[in-house]
């Protein structure tokens, strides 16, 4: 009876530790800091406009284009009439000329629609008119993934080449100014990676039609505008 209380007590002591083992709680799982880990960003659920893209923010651009401009030869319109020597008018005379011209400025999208504004340097590579530049704003509507149709307002300088050889007023005065009003259209194909107005970057082909003054030039204009 001794010797069983005596193997009893050896096994007791022998299985308690296992037994312990057994009923701790699992160690965590060592972490690989090789593994991947899911940072995905949630999702922008803020505004959309009708394309996709964000309905607000800013996006600044840069073009360039061409195009001609032609002003009236009448009379009270700010430019000094063509005449002949003998004091009429010189009916077949247009002050005139083509031009190259820079943009650089800044859209607004709201939404559905957008404002903006944009300076311009236009440099005259034939014809009468030497330099141009001057400031507008913008706005208008947005179509697409990337269109836009606006109108825009503005102040616009012109300095002339030269004249006819009779002009009335001052012949020295090659300086002018006034308000210039246009409207126009850009798109830029999907295809590309414009997507929306604050979207991808990349190019718009842009066409607008200006005019100086009271409706005394006029001035069609085509280029292509990189925004960012």
């Amino acid at each position: 009876m001794r010797t069983l209380k005596i193997a009893a007590a050896a096994l007791a002591f022998v299985a308690a530790p296992a037994f312990a083992q057994d009923m701790a709680p699992a160690a965590p799982a060592p972490v690989d800091a090789a593994a991947p880990v899911d940072a995905a960003a949630p999702a922008d659920t803020g505004p959309r406009a009708p394309d996709g893209s964000r309905a607000f923010g800013i996006e600044p651009y840069v073009g360039v284009m061409g195009g001609w401009e032609q002003f009236d030869n009448e009379p009270n319109h700010g430019i000094p009439q063509a005449i002949n020597s003998n004091g009429t008018l010189r009916n077949n005379y247009r002050l005139s000329g083509a031009l190259v011209q820079g943009v650089v400025g800044f859209n607004v999208p709201l939404g559905p629609v957008f404002v903006g504004a944009e300076g311009n340097v236009a440099k005259g590579v034939s014809g009468n008119i030497n330099w141009e530049y001057g400031a507008a704003g913008r706005f208008g509507i947005r179509a697409g993934d990337s269109g836009m149709f606006y109108g825009k307002v503005g102040y616009q300088w012109i300095d002339f080449d030269h004249y006819s050889t009779f002009v009335s007023g001052n012949r020295n005065d090659k300086k002018h100014d006034g308000i210039t009003y246009g409207i126009g259209t850009e798109f830029g194909p999907k295809d590309i990676g414009l997507q929306g107005i604050t979207g991808n970057a990349g190019f718009r082909i842009r066409a607008e039609v200006n005019t100086f003054g009271d409706f005394h030039s006029v001035r069609p204009m085509l280029g292509v505008i990189t925004h960012f």
